[in-house]
């Protein structure tokens, strides 16, 4: 197995040669990145903790979906996309609300962090349903608005809860989705005389956003930070040894 240790922080340069792209496994025929943010904030992993436990593969949206369903003249619009974090949800809430239907209901869910609001509806006939359906789907980064116009007619708290959770569900049932490998951002300090082999290996492991920093205060070394999926870490630790045939660090 790999050593690993926690990095101290560091000053980086773009590296002059492009780092390859790697798209994550993919669902239903879609890809989908991982971004630093989402895999960061909602599933960060400790630096002193081992790649055994660290943020595990995830599924959800690509792009944004809709789905629009009259129920007893009441209009009902369900919004639903991928975010990465309570930010990016609340972000996402004022963007798609319509501030002239009656009610604007949410929930979503990132990571382990959850919420639901059933903006003026009685209590928990909108938002816990709405959640409910996230649950239900097994996506996760994930939060659907969903838009109600009243019609007229009153649907009791029963056809409010069926009404909401099923706009909810119907949204997210066919919608296109993905596979997340979250990555982590590893650096290493590599011999001047090792970094072709170093980079191999990093191309073979599919590494992303390479960068290096030559002002480590040791001569001959270079410091090489890329990002990586969490999987791949002992893997990827354990090649860069054999090839090299001598001990590099992999810094978390």
């Amino acid at each position: 197995m790999a050593a690993v240790r926690v990095a101290p922080r560091l000053c980086s340069i773009p590296l002059l040669l492009p780092g390859p792209g790697a798209a994550a496994a993919v669902h239903r025929s879609y890809s989908c990145r991982s971004s630093a943010a989402a895999s960061d904030s909602a599933r960060a992993m400790s630096s002193s903790s081992s790649t055994s436990s660290s943020p595990s593969p995830y599924t959800t949206l690509v792009g944004r979906v809709r789905c629009e369903r009259e129920i007893k003249r009441s209009k009902f619009i369900a919004i639903a996309a991928s975010v990465p974090d309570e930010r990016a949800a609340m972000s996402f809430l004022n963007e798609v609300k319509d501030l002239r239907a009656t009610h604007n209901c949410w929930a979503y869910k990132v990571g382990e962090q959850l919420r639901y609001n059933d903006d003026g509806e009685p209590s928990s006939t909108a938002g816990k349903p709405i959640y409910s359906a996230i649950i239900s789907s097994g996506l996760d980064m994930v939060m659907v608005v969903v838009i109600r116009y009243f019609g007229g007619i009153k649907l009791g708290t029963g056809g409010l809860v069926r009404a909401y959770g099923g706009v909810a569900s119907e949204c997210l049932k066919d919608a296109p989705t993905c596979l997340v490998k979250p990555k982590a951002h590893v650096g290493m300090e590599v011999p001047f005389d090792l970094l072709g082999t170093v980079y191999h290996q990093l191309q073979h492991f599919q590494a992303e956003d390479i960068k290096q920093d030559y002002d480590t205060g040791k001569d001959g070394t270079v410091v090489v930070m890329f990002k990586v999926e969490y999987e791949k870490i002992e893997s990827l630790g354990s090649a860069v040894n054999s090839a090299c045939s001598r001990k590099i660090e992999l810094l978390l």
